[in-house]
């Protein structure tokens, strides 16, 4: 993929906004530019008259893979010019702040970091091909741990955090992870046809019950935990080989 390419697409149709990452040829993994790029997409939405969000993945095979392991081993650089590190937006933090109803459609892989960015919008479908996991534990991290348990029930949420297995959309079904199964070219229009719905009735009152149902269901603390807790293993000697290891086995290199 050439510099040029954007790696996030944003299309507005009426009041509803559709996000794609748009990166296929590495199954749409967060490199620094998607992250930031879709931080600052759905950080403007309101002030731009969005009404609801709809984040995808560009192709046929992934919604996203998680994080670019070649550039978070540095393997590889990202060339796109950013802001320094400081300055730039984070995008699963800015989908957990928007007061906009956020939809996923699922179109294929979903794991680690994509599958956290899946977790925190607020409604998820998914094709029926679409496979998740979450690694962290393989990894040496903690991914979704303060808000997975909201959706599916703690010991599920333990069962695929500790394990690390992959699961398919089926199941992720039946735990009340996804919201609805579709098929493949049935997806996008699905979500895109059920934001207009949503887009359609009063902003203020979606906005007021998305508040009360994340303030019955999500843990500040429990969020800060998970960030206090990578921030200590983040980097230690076991995380850096496990990573280099599974980057290994990933990418071949």
């Amino acid at each position: 993929m050439t510099d040029s390419t954007p790696v996030l697409l944003e299309e507005r149709q009426g009041d509803v906004l559709l996000l794609t990452l748009n990166r296929p040829a590495r199954h749409n993994a967060m490199n620094a530019a998607v992250n930031h790029y879709l931080g600052e997409a759905v950080a403007r939405a309101e002030s731009d008259g969005v009404k609801v969000i709809v984040l995808t993945g560009a192709g046929e095979q992934a919604f996203c893979a998680g994080g670019d392991m070649l550039e978070m081993t540095g393997i590889e650089a990202d060339a796109n010019p950013l802001p320094r590190p400081r300055e730039r937006r984070t995008g699963t933090e800015e989908i957990a702040k928007t007061p906009l109803p956020v939809l996923a459609a699922i179109n294929g892989y979903c794991y680690g970091g994509g599958a956290r960015l899946a977790i925190a919008c607020d409604i998820r479908l998914a094709a029926r091909h679409a496979t998740f996991r979450l690694p962290g534990a393989e990894y040496g991290l903690v991914v979704a741990a303060a808000s997975l348990p909201r959706l599916v029930g703690v010991s599920r949420a333990k069962e695929w955090i500790y394990t690390a297995r992959k699961f398919d959309a089926q199941e992720a079904y039946e735990a009340g992870l996804v919201s609805s199964l579709h098929d493949a070219d049935a997806l996008l229009p699905a979500a895109l046809e059920m934001a207009q719905i949503i887009a359609g009735h009063s902003a203020s009152s979606v906005q007021a019950s998305k508040r009360v149902m994340d303030a019955a269901t999500l843990s500040a603390e429990a969020s800060q935990m998970e960030v206090d807790a990578n921030r200590v293993l983040r980097g230690s000697d076991e995380q850096k080989a496990r990573f280099r290891d599974a980057t290994r086995r990933v990418t071949g290199r």
